[in-house]
């Protein structure tokens, strides 16, 4: 069953840009569910245009998309290679807060800025996803905005103490004896 939560669009280039409603696609039941619902909780505090959520394989250092609130342009399934990268070192292995405020700091840290620029996105937040002091992925929230406010980091870094369980669901289980 997946989940699919139409929120109303206030903004009407957030409809032109295809953010109509919030999707979770590929993985189905309880994980859907609980994207879908921490995307929808957290748009009337951080009027965000766009969400994923991945899934960190460490021995590969990449992520690999689970949720997106624009699958169009970020499909499920989609990985990126982290390696070598100050973004990885600091979200994925020192589990720390990314904020990127403004375009410098998204070109500074994401190889595909051109296609978050063009979307018009302006800033991000990125919480380590962490569980027995391993970051299991990454929450992200990306807008229009450039500015992102102190209340809306610590909302955001709640919402993803609420995601830990669905990204759990997703893991393969462990190799049995």
């Amino acid at each position: 069953m997946s989940a699919s939560i139409e929120m109303p669009v206030e903004d009407e280039n957030l409809a032109a840009d295809g953010y109509t409603g919030l999707q979770a696609l590929s993985f189905s039941g309880a994980s859907a569910e609980i994207f879908a619902a921490i995307d929808a909780c957290a748009y009337p505090v951080l009027r965000h245009s766009q969400c994923t959520i991945n899934r960190f394989d460490a021995a590969k250092m990449e992520l690999t998309r689970i949720y997106s609130s624009n699958i169009k342009k970020y499909p499920v399934g989609g990985i990126k290679s982290k390696s070598d990268k100050g973004w990885g070192r600091q979200v994925l292995l020192e589990k720390r807060l990314f904020v990127g405020e403004g375009v410098a700091a998204i070109k500074k840290s994401f190889d595909d800025y051109e296609l978050i620029i063009g979307l018009g996105l302006r800033s991000v937040i990125n919480i380590p996803l962490v569980s027995q002091n391993s970051c299991l992925g990454t929450l992200n929230f990306l807008s229009k905005d450039e500015c992102v406010t102190h209340k809306q980091v610590v909302f955001a870094q709640s919402l993803g103490l609420l995601a830990i369980p669905g990204v759990l669901a997703t893991l393969p289980p462990p190799p049995q004896c």
